[in-house]
């Protein structure tokens, strides 16, 4: 291994110079007829470019395409933006914000409420809460897990106010944010988490086999709490859910008419960069997660050229290892391969999607996935969240032995719940695709997605060279 020596750089140092170099941060309406401009030009560190993603994607918006460059300690990075309906950014209460949460971190968390107006969305489980304690949990995926979880919740008067699942590879990792059913706060008195801890210990940990992996966390709410999709790949990662990906080695060049997910990695020994090429099926917040995944690996973008062509995105990576290590063995590449691969397939959704819309309740979550289980329905992604007397996610549910749903079975349910409560939504090949950008209705009250394209050219004239293959990725 080849290790590049660097100096040390005192982290006040690296404070004082985005203090005094902030962030210039350019939103520009005018130079393209169907997207809106974010530029961005900062002192470069550590996570910023995952920073500036994750603020843009939190707002829903779709980021087209995008060009990075980071070299020489400072970036300049362009990303094409549009709302989830396809149209340009013009709210000026939604411009302020973003230009705000890019130069100031202060300013990044939960969405303010003016601006749920403007983002004409509906109340969605918040990305991170330092109001509430958080229980995370990751293990061996396996039917009516979140029932019995969210059951004992409620025996221990619980109330749960949001959760995120994700499910991949037959393991599952689950956020959900409670407060004391009782009192309305965060739970506070040890003794009581203590028993929470050892009730959910006993639930996660049936099933298992002796020294096979699991874990339950309770952490306190706290300033600065993770972002909850990156904790989410965080929890994942350290359970090791990418052992089953096949990664790739650079042979693999079929990629015309394959809809599978593809990662070549290849070292650039000139510049000492690995090169990152990745081609899978477009979808919404695609940027985020294998940048997250570079990232908590401890790897810096000092370039990266996104691209899409139809429902094909690809994106290219010009990488080093932050420690300044270059990864030349073929274990350490395969790895890089899988952990990306894992990222792209942790958000893509399986079987029926069902949207939930009521009255916030305790032992909601727990009344829902009991109706799943009892019907042999299997949960394999969650996002869920609470906002004072309402309650709105979705679940994503397949039969017990993870196939297509039945449809007769899923009507059962959705009466028992409530058809006024819950909504099924599947797409024409039969398969739910949940995304944010271009979603209609036809008149069967199905979701239809529709892809989008754009011809236009970056801004700046020394990027003219990398936009002939542009267009539009959904984040």
């Amino acid at each position: 291994m080849e290790i590049v020596y660097q100096p040390y750089i005192d982290p006040e140092f690296q404070s004082l110079l985005d203090r005094i170099h902030p962030p210039r941060v350019c939103i520009d309406n005018d130079a393209f007829h169907d997207c809106t401009l974010v530029k961005v030009d900062s002192a470069n560190r550590h996570g910023i470019l995952l920073e500036m993603v994750q603020v843009l994607t939190d707002l829903d918006l779709v980021i087209s395409k995008s060009y990075v460059s980071s070299d020489g300690g400072w970036l300049m990075d362009v990303f094409h933006v549009t709302d989830h309906l396809g149209n340009k950014v013009t709210d000026e209460t939604l411009i302020l914000y973003i230009q705000q949460a890019l130069t100031d971190p202060r300013r990044r968390g939960e969405i303010p409420k003016e601006l749920q107006t403007c983002l004409t969305r509906d109340v969605k489980p918040c990305h991170v809460s330092t109001e509430h304690t958080a229980l995370e949990t990751t293990g061996r995926d396996r039917p009516g897990l979140m029932s019995e979880i969210s059951a004992a919740l409620y025996e221990l008067r619980c109330h749960v106010t949001a959760a995120v699942a994700w499910t991949h590879n037959a393991r599952v990792a689950c956020i959900i944010h409670i407060e004391d059913g009782l009192m309305r706060g965060p739970i506070m008195a040890s003794k009581k988490l203590a028993q929470v801890h050892e009730k959910l210990e006993s639930v996660v940990e049936a099933h298992h086999e002796s020294g096979e992996r699991w874990s339950v966390r309770l952490t306190a709410p706290a300033v600065g709490r993770t972002h909850t999709e990156r904790r989410l790949h965080q929890l994942m990662y350290a359970d090791r859910d990418y052992k089953q990906c096949q990664g790739s080695d650079g042979s693999c060049r079929q990629w015309n008419g394959c809809t599978n997910t593809h990662v070549t990695i290849e070292a650039c020994r000139e510049k000492g960069y690995l090169v990152v090429n990745i081609r899978c099926r477009d979808r919404t917040k695609l940027l985020f997660d294998t940048v997250c995944a570079l990232t908590d690996m401890q790897y810096v973008v000092f370039h990266a050229a996104i691209s899409s062509k139809g429902t094909m995105a690809d994106q290219e990576y010009f990488i080093r290892r932050q420690d300044g290590c270059s990864s030349n063995t073929q274990s350490e590449r395969e790895k890089l391969a899988q952990c990306l691969i894992a990222a792209i397939e942790r958000r893509e959704s399986h079987g029926l999607r069902l949207d939930i819309c009521t009255q916030n309740k305790m032992g909601l979550l727990s009344d829902v996935t009991r109706v799943f289980r009892e019907n042999g329905l299997s949960i394999t992604r969650v996002e869920i969240g609470t906002q004072g007397e309402r309650a709105t996610g979705t679940f994503h549910v397949t039969d017990a032995s993870g196939h297509e749903a039945d449809l007769r079975t899923v009507e059962l349910v959705r009466q028992e719940i409530g058809g006024s409560v819950l909504r099924v939504y599947r797409s024409p090949n039969g398969t739910s695709r949940a995304s944010s950008s271009s979603i209609s209705r036809n008149s069967s009250g199905e979701v239809e997605e529709r892809a989008k394209f754009s011809l236009g050219n970056l801004l700046w004239s020394q990027l003219e060279r990398f936009s002939e293959n542009f267009g539009f990725i959904k984040s």
